[in-house]
């Protein structure tokens, strides 16, 4: 039917009734920050929030994009819809009555808005009939199962309106359409029965079934979920079909009980099943929803969201195999809300492969221990690296090199600096495996193969995301530190002076202050060409503003077998315009490191002539290299600690 036009009295009740927060919150993920909310725009991609909402204005606005304007706007761009399908879309769910302008088009509205209401009738008629069908004799198998095997009191059966659906294949049917006359179209779009293929009528869509309720945020009925009783009838779980009031993938069970707890508590606990969730709030932690058995999505978590202010969600699904990949799915699901940092993702696996329902009932003092547990979930990303190294011998070099690779992943998609640093920390860390040598270079070789976090601005209208799929980060790792050390700090100070001609003095003064040489091959021939080509070059070279790479591109085609190891160095990626935007930090890293690899080498080879004296005829020799050990690992330790400090600059 064609869209009337509305009157202007229905127009300004809307208006006046809907509050801008909560229709933007159902899209977006808002946070308070003084007076106003904000979060990221829905109308472009991007990675720090410039979206804002004023709840005192009713009104929005994008400070990247410029998108902004009032709640039917905002519908208006989001659905894609006409202003009369927005007015109309609110006045149903606020339930305000709808005026035209043409009065003939009242009653047709107003029988269209009411479709919705009849269907929710019918189907709270449908959930009593099967709370009664639980407490006859039909229902005493699936009355057993919830007292004896769940565990559960009468009380919590009755407030979850728990039933039981008869076996008969159109008992159901029979008490709807015959007995209480309703529609059997709205009987259908309900999702309770179905047309038989054959076309000679209709079948219930629920028999023999445990029947659990499944309720908006106001707790209206909106459709079923259901077990079977029988080992040999599966599904064993099944839900209703997607009808006009029920899309199971928008939708978590028990939200309309755990709401005010959510908001009380400033958590949220997902689980997997909806008996976990209901032994759970029977336990007194009614924080709880259930997923609904589907993967978790951005749309149940974004319901979540605008109930916990710190927006903290716990993910609790189960311990075993299928469950831990659940929650990989569920986090890779919302990957954009976590990774940006919106949300703050904790998972939660008990002990013993347990899941919630059985954790509780377990022990007596099941509900303080699940409480305990939730304490001390994990973050998310916590989580993830430790499945990556579950199960892997990192002294092996292929299991390194796979752990390493997923670590880089998983930091690559961090969209915040500081928490982007702890990680690499703690990842290094990790790597090492208590080494102190290794830390220092795992942590340099973690933060080489990171991206930089810059904030991106693409309009959706243009934007197509560029990957390199082709293949994984390599990770080289540090069996001989020494050596790394010294490659990595020889080709910061070449790269840096190569691009950088305003910091070549300082090198040059710091190299030669601290007597220090370029010591590996390849790189000694190539400071050796930049001194050649230097001493070459006019003083001024008008219209190039780098010369010196000019020529080193040239000398590069004269000497191809020994440049190949250095011609990297000629250009420049991501990272490595970090180095040089640092230069000034980034070339007393490498002195300092240049510096630490000296002592290393005085280490050994003072350790190397101890091997080879005689305590009795060498003893002040002895005490002589005893004494340059200890100066030397002092030094060292000083040296790291400096390193440390600057290797702790924030990656932007």
């Amino acid at each position: 039917m064609k869209v009337p036009r509305l009157h202007p009295d229905t127009i300004e009740e809307v208006r006046q009734r809907v509050d801008i927060v909560d229709i933007i919150s159902e899209y977006v993920v808002l946070q308070k920050r003084g007076r106003d909310f904000k979060g990221l725009c829905p109308f472009h991609n991007e990675k720090s929030p410039s979206f804002s909402v004023s709840q005192d204005k009713q009104v929005y606005y994008c400070f990247g994009c410029g998108e902004g304007g009032n709640s039917y706007k905002f519908l208006m761009e989001i659905g894609k819809q006409s202003f009369a399908e927005v007015v109309l879309d609110l006045a149903r769910r606020y339930q305000i009555e709808v005026k035209t302008v043409e009065p003939e088009q009242r009653k047709e509205i107003q029988r269209q808005l009411s479709v919705r209401e009849e269907l929710h009738l019918i189907l709270s008629v449908t959930a009593s009939f099967y709370q009664h069908a639980l407490h006859q004799s039909q229902g005493e198998l699936a009355l057993i199962y919830l007292l004896e095997q769940r565990n559960l009191d009468e009380t919590t059966i009755n407030s979850f309106q728990l039933g039981y659906a008869p076996a008969g294949w159109e008992t159901l049917y029979r008490y709807l359409v015959e007995t209480k006359r309703y529609p059997v179209n709205f009987v259908e779009q309900a999702g309770l029965i179905k047309p038989r293929k054959n076309g000679s009528g209709y079948y219930d869509v629920f028999r023999d079934r445990l029947i659990i309720p499944i309720a908006d945020l106001k707790g209206k009925i909106i459709g079923f979920g259901s077990r079977s009783l029988r080992d040999e009838d599966q599904p064993k779980y099944l839900n209703s079909p997607e009808t006009p009031l029920f899309n199971k993938s928008k939708t978590l069970f028990a939200l309309d009980k755990a709401r005010t707890s959510i908001s009380r508590s400033d958590c949220a606990v997902v689980v997997e099943g909806y008996f976990d969730a209901i032994a759970l709030h029977e336990a007194g932690i009614d924080n709880v929803v259930a997923s609904l058995g589907t993967a978790f999505t951005q749309d149940q978590l974004k319901q979540l969201l605008r109930f916990t202010p710190s927006k903290k969600v716990i993910l609790n699904f189960d311990a075993d195999h299928a469950g831990k990949k659940a929650t990989e799915r569920a986090i890779a699901e919302v990957e954009d809300l976590v990774y940006s940092g919106v949300v703050q993702l904790r998972i939660l696996n008990l002990p013993d492969g347990k899941d919630a329902d059985e954790f509780v009932k377990s022990r007596d003092d099941g509900a303080v221990m699940y409480f305990q547990a939730l304490e001390n979930a994990p973050l998310w990303l916590d989580w993830l690296i430790n499945r990556l190294l579950a199960d892997k011998d990192l002294k092996a070099a292929d299991e390194f090199q796979r752990a390493a690779a997923g670590m880089i992943k998983l930091l690559n998609k961090l969209q915040d600096a500081n928490q982007r640093n702890h990680y690499l920390t703690h990842c290094a860390e990790l790597l090492s495996q208590g080494d102190a040598r290794l830390l220092l270079q795992n942590l340099t070789t973690l933060k080489s193969q990171t991206r930089s976090v810059r904030p991106k601005y693409h309009h959706n209208s243009s934007y197509k995301e560029k990957r390199n799929t082709s293949a994984s980060p390599k990770f080289t790792v540090a069996s001989t530190p020494e050596s790394e050390l010294l490659e990595q700090a020889e080709e910061l100070l070449l790269r840096i002076y190569i691009h950088c001609p305003r910091y070549r003095d300082k090198i040059i003064d710091r190299l030669e202050d601290k007597n220090l040489l370029f010591t590996l091959a390849h790189h000694r021939f190539l400071w050796q060409q930049i001194i050649a080509i230097e001493d070459e070059l006019p003083e001024r070279s008008f219209g190039d503003t780098n010369p010196l790479l000019r020529e080193l591109h040239n000398h590069s085609l004269d000497f191809p077998a020994t440049m190949t190891g250095v011609t990297q160095l000629f250009n420049l990626d991501e990272k490595t315009q970090e180095d040089v935007f640092r230069a000034d930090i980034r070339i007393d890293e490498a002195i300092a490191s240049l510096e630490q690899v000296n002592y290393q080498k005085r280490e050994i080879y003072c350790n190397q002539q101890l091997q080879n004296l005689n305590p009795t005829t060498d003893l002040e020799l002895m005490k002589y290299y005893l004494e340059e050990i200890q100066t030397a690992k002092k030094a060292i330790v000083k040296l790291e600690q400096i390193r440390l400090n600057f290797s702790q600059d924030p990656v932007l």
